[in-house]
């Protein structure tokens, strides 16, 4: 059980720094509230679960081919860029009152958080180092269905982080003025628009380097 545990702090902290999904979390609780701020967390586990079962099942070296990763460094700098510049430009409309219901769909802030990660080649090399390691070192030791329940684990710990960068976010609505909420949203917004501007720089390297 003690390393069961383990594996689900693995996947906590896995989750924890900073990149385009918890900056985008931020942007949409303080702008929509809880569920928008938990599907978009929601939207890029579903990425890493992807990302786990081609790991887990050998499919790695397919992704990270030089066509598949231009490919998926182009379309993060669209989705990154886009989505950043779209949290700056409706920072003026926040309020500490009720979220904004309007204008935003729950699908979209899943599919925001789908495709943030998903298109991100970071995270294959990041799974494929992290996740990867992990398997190799435990096939050793474990079974096939102890593997699976490691595996479990670290989804669990990621689970906790996606609900907790959720409640953080719509507490911070609550309990912040009006202009510290526009504050942080520009903030989110320029921090997607520089791992934007990162993937589109790297897309730029593989066509031209």
């Amino acid at each position: 059980m003690s390393i069961f545990i383990s594996y689900i702090v693995l996947g906590l902290s896995l989750s924890a720094p900073m990149g385009p999904i918890n900056a985008a979390q931020l942007d949409k609780g303080i702008r929509f509230g809880f569920f928008h701020a938990w599907l978009v967390g929601v939207g890029g586990m579903v990425a890493d679960g992807i990302f786990m079962l081609v790991i887990y099942f050998g499919l790695a070296q397919f992704i990270d081919t030089p066509f598949i990763k231009l490919c998926l460094w182009i379309f993060g700098f669209f989705i990154l860029t886009y989505t950043g510049i779209e949290s700056i430009q409706k920072s003026g409309t926040l309020t500490s009152s009720s979220p904004q219901l309007q204008n935003e769909s729950k699908g979209k802030s899943f599919r925001t958080g789908f495709f943030m990660a998903i298109s991100n080649p970071l995270s294959i090399l990041f799974w494929l180092g992290i996740y990867g390691s992990i398997l190799a070192q435990t096939s050793r030791s474990y079974e096939s269905s102890q593997l699976f329940l490691y595996s479990l684990g670290i989804f669990l710990g990621i689970t906790l982080w996606d609900v907790t960068m959720a409640f953080v976010a719509t507490g911070a609505r609550k309990l912040v003025s009006p202009l510290i909420l526009r504050i942080i949203s520009v903030v989110s917004g320029i921090v997607l628009m520089g791992f934007g501007i990162y993937f589109g720089v790297e897309a730029c390297r593989i066509l031209f380097g």
